[in-house]
């Protein structure tokens, strides 16, 4: 498909999804995921024989890393892959990172030997993470990770029906209970701060399981619940810097990065805290509150190189390009997560896939990249 790259790409989402359809009765059916979900090895778990081959044109640089859910509609993932050079994809739990699961697919063209974990490591288990929980944590809730993070939190409504509901026992309520309680502790994330009583995750909590530093979306006049929709649309950072992490020797006086996407900077903050310089970013995020986390969290730590950004991928073109490239010279990664709105397993409303409205913005993921890759050529 590389006579599309050219152009802006307004108009070129059809021709993209004509390429991509193959109808089949099972398509929305999730994919099967590997168990252990560990990719191509995590810290603690590495698969005894590593393998793989890139095909010549997908071989940095630039290098490219590509986030989204792992359960997505059957082909959904196939498609992905067929575009970004037939990789395959790499499934990773971030329960092997964090105290929190997060299924994620990443596809990639970096090296998978000598990676390492971001230090110091996080807590594993809810009682490392919130270990003034477990004078109030019930024997009947075994949990010992929280589930993946949403974008919304359950209501003060559904925590008073659980108090109530628990408080009209003296012991361990009966096994029905127990069920209905523990139901909703998973889908929604609650801790026990209390007897008989649970609450949701704070904004700072939710920072702390998925790696970033706290109060990273707090501030500016940012509400609460503005910061839940921005982290529960984020990196895990500790799982994305453990893939990001082989870059730190290969470029030992920095990178130049392009962001699609960039939500709250999760690949940045995963950068730095590696110790890999940001010598320059270009960020393109559609969130103006996003945008402005991420200018915040800039400055924050004093970085020392340029930090550009805009605010649609649709209005990146080949001549926009041309002129940073010029300007900064060339990317050493393009990083990115396009939305999932239409492929998460919890939206039943407008689960269309890649041809949803959001999730289509994939295309342009693929579309810049290649903008990326055939300046980078000409220019070389």
């Amino acid at each position: 498909p590389k006579h599309l790259s050219s152009g802006n790409g307004k108009n070129k989402k059809r021709k993209f999804f004509e390429m991509s359809k193959k109808k089949n009765p099972e398509d929305d059916e999730p994919i099967r995921l590997p168990n252990p979900m560990i990719g191509f090895g995590v810290p603690t778990h590495q698969p005894e024989r590593i393998h793989r081959s890139l095909p010549e044109e997908a071989r940095g640089p630039p290098y490219f890393y590509y986030e989204n859910v792992a359960l997505a509609p059957k082909g959904v993932w196939d498609t992905i892959s067929r575009f970004l050079y037939d990789i395959e994809p790499e499934f990773v739990d971030s329960k092997y990172f964090s105290a929190c699961a997060r299924k994620r697919g990443y596809i990639h063209n970096l090296p998978i030997q000598n990676r390492f974990p971001l230090i110091p490591l996080p807590p594993m288990t809810i009682s490392q993470a919130f270990p003034l929980s477990k004078r109030w944590w019930p024997s009947w809730d075994t949990r010992d990770k929280m589930n993946c993070i949403q974008t919304v939190v359950g209501s003060a409504k559904l925590t008073e029906r659980i108090r109530t509901a628990l408080e009209r026992y003296n012991g361990d309520p009966p096994e029905s209970v127990q069920k209905f309680v523990l139901e909703q502790c998973r889908k929604w994330n609650l801790v026990w701060v209390g007897r008989n009583k649970v609450a949701p995750l704070e904004p700072d909590e939710v920072e702390m399981l998925l790696g970033f530093p706290k109060n990273h979306t707090r501030g500016g006049g940012i509400s609460r619940t503005d910061r839940y929709k921005s982290l529960g649309n984020s990196f895990q950072v500790d799982t994305v810097a453990y893939h990001l992490s082989v870059l730190k020797d290969m470029f030992p006086n920095g990178v130049n990065v392009l962001t699609l996407f960039s939500g709250i900077g999760g690949g940045e903050v995963a950068l730095h805290r590696l110790g890999v310089k940001l010598k320059n970013v270009v960020s393109v995020e559609k969130s103006k509150v996003n945008r402005d986390i991420v200018r915040s969290w800039w400055e924050q730590t004093n970085q020392t190189g340029n930090l550009i950004d805009f605010d649609d991928v649709q209005n990146i073109d080949e001549e926009c390009l041309e002129q940073i490239m010029n300007s900064l010279g060339a990317f050493d990664l393009v990083i990115g997560g396009s939305p999932c709105n239409n492929l998460a397993g919890s939206n039943r409303v407008s689960r269309d896939g890649l041809e949803g409205k959001e999730s289509s913005l994939f295309y342009e993921y693929f579309r810049i990249l290649e903008l990326v890759k055939s300046i980078m050529g000409r220019h070389a």
